[in-house]
């Protein structure tokens, strides 16, 4: 057996297990790195194509507040680039095909733009009493963790064509369907990213940017620095400790004794790991009800972006076929034009049963209708990554916990096992389940390790981030019609109430002769 002895041993060499560990060596302390797979990056994956070039098949969009993120690109030399939005997107929901520009569609009924527009009001009020670092505290957390989304949007949406634009959306934001998620634990995602509309659109929001490259590149140069610190084929078995350490056995042999243990596995798989003495019984209970996402993320490639000629972004809202958003991913040069597609939750559980040839042809089907163009139907390529399949995430982008479990289970999430730590995106209290969250708990989960070290204050834990002075962040802010649109429930009600008043008015005229 290989014996290995240092500080502390981190698990998982994605973006969230390497911001930790570069910490420490940079404080002062010795690290391993064990990473169960042949590469570095965890659920971000950029392929090199022979003929495709680089293709990030994992997490890749980035936006303002991202902070942590923008910092640790520029650290490592990295430059981005904004997703192309020159164009007309199109929204295809319900069988009515609309091409727009900005970030509001055109819809049929006049009444949706109230509906809409007070969903998102309500949403990022009710947002705002959820406490990130412990939405459990919020005064309603009982109540609205015992709903999901999809009862919230039923009870608060009266158009149709709403509810489907909020089924899409919950889809591509968590790769799960609205009726499987916790609504408490979807107002705590959106407050982690500030806002709805910080966390929904393109512009000024954080589906903004890419990594030139690709972004498993982050992860590839933090490698790089920590050099033979990071193990790779070193899946974790079992972490034993008491009062004097703690020592980490691996499947391939290495036996690491350290002083402290940062786990930056996603939460479900901690269940693969022995622990001794074993888990928290609230902590092996919260593992066992946070499923992962489902998702496949596929690319497709044309000889050309002949799309922009027909003046369309690549960009797609869609109800039909087996993609329910898509994005126009050419590289930013130009080169190897491509429409990435999200195939997700109950679609990807659905179409994950095809073979990858059927899924490439219904998705040129897709494109060729939501487009209106048979050109879609000529691809010269296809790149995709099934993450239901991947061993060591188990789905992505990260967990999806039902009803019930943030009030029960939630406070478990970043609490240490006495010496070992929790990092990990979904560990995150702000833009959780992103690489900047990713990013966040990494960082966070190191300075509680130097806490236990005497190495820095208990106050200096928790740190936030200051504002990037390359992409600054423009405010968001809602226009008076906005804030003051009143709902379609207030239109109905004041209607009936002018009825009434009109009834009665002719009562009394009628009483008058």
């Amino acid at each position: 057996m290989d014996g290995i002895r240092v500080d502390v041993a981190v698990i998982g060499a994605g973006i969230s297990g390497l911001s930790a560990a570069c910490l420490l060596k940079k404080s002062g302390l010795s690290v391993a790195v064990l990473e169960a797979q042949d590469r570095v990056g965890g659920r971000t994956f950029t392929v090199r194509h022979p003929t495709h070039g680089w293709v990030d098949v994992g997490g890749a969009y980035i936006g303002p507040t991202q902070n942590r993120v923008f910092r640790l690109i520029k650290e490592l030399g990295l430059q981005v680039y904004k997703i192309n939005e020159q164009y007309r997107s199109v929204l295809y929901i319900n069988g009515s095909w609309s091409a727009f520009r900005g970030t509001t569609p055109p819809m049929k009924n006049p009444f949706s733009y109230l509906d809409i527009n007070h969903l998102i009001r309500t949403i990022d009020k009710m947002a705002e009493q959820v406490p990130i670092r412990a939405p459990w505290k919020a005064a309603k957390a009982k109540e609205w963790d015992s709903i999901t989304v999809q009862e919230f949007i039923d009870s608060i949406c009266w158009i149709g064509e709403v509810k489907q634009q909020m089924k899409i959306f919950v889809e591509a934001l968590f790769s799960c369907e609205a009726h499987e998620l916790s609504l408490l634990y979807f107002l705590q995602y959106i407050h982690s990213g500030q806002t709805f509309n910080r966390v929904s659109t393109i512009a000024d929001g954080a589906q903004e940017k890419k990594v030139i490259g690709g972004t498993q590149q982050m992860s590839e140069r933090m490698s790089d620095w920590l050099g033979a610190d990071v193990h790779l084929k070193s899946p974790v078995t079992s972490v034993t400790q008491d009062d004097a350490g703690a020592i980490v056995y691996t499947a391939d042999g290495k036996v690491v004794k350290c002083k402290y243990v940062i786990s930056a596995m996603p939460l479900p798989l901690l269940s693969t790991v022995r622990f001794t003495p074993p888990l928290p019984g609230l902590k092996a209970q919260l593992i066992q009800r946070v499923p992962m996402g489902s998702v496949i993320k596929a690319n497709m490639f044309y000889s050309t972006p002949f799309w922009r000629e027909l003046d369309l972004t690549g960009i797609a809202l869609s109800d039909t076929g087996p993609s329910a958003v898509c994005f126009d991913d050419t590289k930013p040069d130009g080169s190897h034009p491509s429409i990435m597609a999200f195939i997700l939750a109950d679609k990807c559980r659905s179409y994950g049963q095809l073979t990858k040839d059927e899924r490439k042809q219904k998705l040129c089907e897709q494109f060729a209708d939501v487009f209106r163009c048979k050109k879609f139907l000529e691809p010269v390529g296809y790149v995709e990554k099934n993450w239901m399949e991947d061993e060591y995430s188990r789905g992505c982008y990260s967990v999806t916990p039902p009803p019930g479990v943030l009030t029960e289970y939630g406070r478990e999430i970043r609490k240490p096992h006495h010496r070992v730590y929790f990092a990990g995106t979904e560990t995150a209290t702000e833009w959780m389940g992103y690489m900047d969250g990713a990013i966040q708990a990494g960082e966070r989960a190191a300075r509680e390790v130097l806490f236990a070290e005497g190495k820095i204050k208990e106050s200096e834990i928790m740190q936030d981030e200051p504002e990037s002075e390359d992409y600054p962040a423009r405010p968001l802010t809602r226009s008076w019609v906005e804030q003051n649109m009143p709902s379609v429930t207030a239109v109905v009600v004041s209607a009936v109430l002018v009825g009434c008043v009109g009834v009665v008015a002719a009562i009394l005229k009628m009483l008058s002769f």
